[in-house]
């Protein structure tokens, strides 16, 4: 066996529409569907869905303790330069959602964030493709500017 590819990403949420405004509104995710017998959402970028929210209710545990092993974030592109990631950052702040790093990991640039229920997201756009002839350059990252 060999994986192909990464399907998609489910993570549960407390409040569905308060996750809904921040993937949905927020981030820009396109709505595939709604379940009918769950509490789950669906989004698409481009495949049948690339992200799934599923409500656990206010009353589900905290988020993991970032040390404790488990999902550290989710990664997505918007988009190949600067400008764009400025205006990303621009749109989650004037949002009210603290970006709280901004890495240069040559490979790609990045923005670091939470969900509403603390889940890690990582924002990015693409960089080198240096990569293709030193994969180690995968493993680089420094704090930067904006």
């Amino acid at each position: 066996m060999k994986v192909k590819e990464l399907g998609h990403a489910v993570i549960k949420v407390k409040n569905m529409e308060r996750s809904e405004a921040f993937y949905g509104d927020i981030l820009g995710m396109k709505l595939a569907a709604r379940h009918e017998q769950m509490p789950m959402t669906f989004y698409t970028l481009g495949n049948h869905h690339d992200l799934a929210l599923l409500e656990v209710g206010e009353d589900g545990p905290e988020t993991a303790d970032p040390k404790a092993p488990g999902l550290y974030h989710l990664a997505f592109c918007i988009g190949d330069t600067l400008d764009e990631l400025r205006d990303a950052r621009d749109e989650l702040e004037a949002a009210g959602v603290k970006v709280f790093a901004t890495i240069d990991h040559v490979v790609s640039k990045s923005l670091y964030l939470n969900d509403p229920d603390g889940n890690g997201v990582e924002l990015y756009v693409d960089g080198s493709d240096v990569w293709k002839t030193d994969p180690q350059q995968v493993a680089q990252g420094e704090p930067m500017r904006l």
